[in-house]
């Protein structure tokens, strides 16, 4: 069997369809660039040490090595539940007022606001958004839901 090398035009051609880089260089400046940083709304809120709540933040998608430091971390090899409190503090970049993020600013966060952040960060890692699938109990009606915050019945 022969091996060939093929170019995407090649394969656009071979398809029978139409190069797709002409329909990418129309489409909007946002479409072409990866997002990388998405805003939330925590459901309780980080209160400081000041007894300022702070609700709205902003997570950056995780790297590599952002997933490789915690294992390294003697906290989290004494308690691999700490991991999460690690990894979470690495990739906040924003927490209202809040400019240094770190595991103790973590850590001092309600159970509700770690629950929500690490499915928030599951879900834009995995899937590159911050939204979900829903369906209406009463008339079965699917829709989409923005998870990165707000309070209930806004839009």
């Amino acid at each position: 069997m022969r091996r060939r090398t093929v170019s995407v035009a090649d394969l656009d051609a071979l398809a029978g369809t139409p190069a797709a880089a002409p329909a990418l260089a129309e489409a909007p400046r946002e479409a072409r660039e990866a997002r990388t940083e998405f805003d939330f709304e925590l459901p309780r809120g980080y209160l400081d040490p000041d007894g300022r709540v702070h609700r709205t933040g902003r997570m950056r998608l995780a790297t590599a090595r952002d997933e490789l430091r915690p294992l390294v971390d003697v906290r989290v090899k004494e308690n691999p539940a700490y991991l999460s409190v690690v990894l979470l503090s690495q990739v906040i970049t924003e927490l209202g007022t809040v400019t240094d993020i770190h595991p103790g600013v973590v850590e001092r966060m309600y159970a509700t606001d770690i629950a929500f952040l690490q499915e928030f960060y599951r879900r834009v890692n995995s899937e590159g958004h911050s939204r979900a699938q829903v369906r209406c109990p009463s008339c079965d009606t699917g829709f989409e839901v923005e998870l990165a915050g707000g309070r209930l019945g806004e839009s």
